[in-house]
């Protein structure tokens, strides 16, 4: 069946339609009020978490391995569902959406609460990362829907201050909480407020164009991707605890990863008519090169929120507030290199130079704290966070401003959340493998301790399992700080090649002047609009109703 396009001239020319006026400051500024807040309640479910993790481990009796999973459980379902929350915003009302995405996250805090065992508290946190996945990807689209990509670096700033503030506040909140007689189940009710007020304003304030047309979901290509993705996760958390590394079980787990992933690449390419990940995104040299460093910042980012904190507590008796006093270390460079960046890049158009810089010091860093250890200087330890957080707030924003830059509106939603899908693909993978090595170097150094003492390690501890060191005597107590701060050196030198290995595709990327208006066709665009006449007349077509959309949107 042929579909005859009519003959509209080319956008220059076109004067059937009058592009929308871009929105205010003012009033992008009053529809981000809600978003932010969902943004800030989406970080804080992690932050007010971390400070928190070695008490609930202790008092659920968990190991080093039900550590791990408490967080990758939220990763993995936000890892799982972000693309689709990202063609959902494609086909479907993206405030609802958002609003929906703050209730299951909601849910999944009062579940939290209530858990009565690691089982229990892991499936909470999945949970939890359903409604979180929601909030990550469509705040990102949403702005974008609203601000051309050369503004949008302004606005990205904002993203990166109340980062900061959800990063900053969370581990000090939760540190307080846990230290008072609330106790651990206390921080999962902290983030309920603002996931209320936040659904207030974005009724109020939120009012975005939904263009209607026939939805497919991609039911079984979702499918295949959360269940390749998990027994990936599940292969690299057991593996060396359960089994081993060179086992059966290690190749029947891997084997069924890759056929399950295969089998979802094949789905999303030959079946699906709307892929939850378009194949065709990765035909463009930016978006490859940026999903795939994506990856590797990921590894970084996830590495330094989850296992500094601990870090902190074990290898340095720290409490939970006063971990979470240090964690400002990193932050303060984060919300820094987020604000600045993103006002530089809005004034100047140019962004390729952050990105590489951003990659450079994400890489330094992570070899600097390679070599911390359960004595090393705080003052160092805190220098080197500094130069985390400035690497990551460099880069995480701007990989996303330069994909969406990159692809056209109709997929702005898929691509953006494609970038936030392999950042917790990465994040998944590395605070997985970084756990598991954590729990078998630990026990290892452990068990030779406590022989060296000539104590007993099985009257003492479970092998993996991670005690409440108050209430151990001095010299056992000294064995298991000694343990987890040799070995939290360790774990950060292995992250420091993944960051390096971010620079490489950041370097490569083609620096594209950033778009002026939402309505401007990308280079994707124009490219396929050079090759075909009637191509040039549809998306001409297509741009200059969302911006009527948009126009009509705006009227009082």
């Amino acid at each position: 069946m042929t579909h005859q396009t009519p003959a509209v001239p080319p956008p220059s020319l076109a004067t059937t339609h009058e592009p929308a006026a871009p929105m205010t400051h003012r009033q992008v500024m009053e529809a981000l009020s809600g978003l932010l807040l969902a943004m800030f309640v989406a970080m804080l479910s992690s932050t007010v978490v971390t400070n928190a993790l070695p008490r609930i481990v202790s008092d659920l009796h968990g190991s080093q391995t039900g550590y791990t999973w408490v967080v990758v459980a939220t990763l993995l379902t936000m890892t799982a569902t972000t693309p689709l929350w990202g063609k959902l915003a494609d086909l479907f009302d993206k405030k609802l959406l958002v609003q929906l995405a703050l209730v299951i996250y909601v849910v999944g805090s009062v579940v939290a609460s209530l858990s009565s065992s690691m089982g229990m508290l892991i499936a909470a946190r999945a949970i939890q990362g359903l409604g979180i996945g929601g909030l990550s990807a469509l705040v990102q689209i949403v702005i974008a829907a609203m601000v051309s990509p050369r503004e949008r670096g302004r606005y990205s700033g904002y993203l990166g201050a109340v980062f900061a503030a959800a990063t900053v506040s969370g581990p000090l909140i939760g540190g307080v909480v846990v230290d008072s007689a609330l106790g651990w189940r206390g921080v999962f009710f902290i983030g309920l407020p603002f996931a209320a007020l936040a659904l207030v304003l974005l009724q109020k304030t939120l009012h975005l164009p939904t263009v209607k047309r026939e939805v497919r979901i991609d039911y079984l290509g979702s499918t295949l991707i959360v269940a390749g993705i998990s027994v990936v996760l599940v292969w690299v958390s057991l593996a060396g605890s359960q089994f081993a590394w060179a086992s059966v079980t290690t190749g029947v787990l891997v084997a069924a990863g890759v056929v399950l992933l295969a089998a979802a690449v094949l789905v999303e390419i030959k079946v699906a008519h709307e892929p939850i990940i378009p194949m065709q995104l990765f035909r463009d040299r930016t978006v490859a090169l940026a999903t795939t460093a994506s990856v590797f910042v990921g590894v970084s980012l996830f590495a330094g929120t989850v296992y500094l904190s601990q870090y902190f507590q074990t290898a340095r008796a720290m409490t939970p507030t006063e971990a979470g006093l240090m964690s400002i270390c990193m932050v303060g460079g984060l919300s820094l290199s987020s604000l600045v960046t993103g006002r530089v890049i809005t004034a100047t158009g140019r962004w390729k130079r952050w990105l590489v810089g951003g990659a450079a010091l994400l890489t330094v860093a992570l070899v600097l704290l390679g070599t911390i250890d359960e004595s090393t200087s705080l003052v160092e330890v805190g220098s080197f966070m500094a130069l985390l957080g400035i690497g990551v707030g460099a880069t995480m924003q701007n990989l996303v401003l330069a994909v969406q830059n990159s692809v056209p509106l109709a997929q702005l939603g898929a691509a953006s959340s494609v970038v936030a899908f392999f950042r917790s693909i990465g994040g998944s993978v590395g605070v997985s493998v970084m756990g598991a090595l954590l729990a078998t170097q630990v026990s290892t150094k452990v068990n030779e301790g406590l022989t060296q003492l000539g104590v007993d390690p099985g009257q003492t501890h479970e092998s993996h399992s991670i005690p409440d060191l108050a209430s151990l005597p001095a010299p056992v107590r000294s064995v298991f700080e000694q343990a987890f701060g040799e070995s939290f050196g360790h774990i950060f030198m292995l992250a420091a090649p993944f960051a390096l290995l971010a620079l490489l595709c950041v370097s490569f990327i083609e620096e594209v002047p950033l778009r002026t208006s939402n309505t401007e066709l990308t280079a994707m665009e124009r490219q396929v609009a050079d090759a075909s006449p009637e191509a040039t007349a549809e998306l001409v077509e297509t741009t200059l109703v969302g911006a009527a959309g948009r126009a009509e949107t705006d009227r009082p």
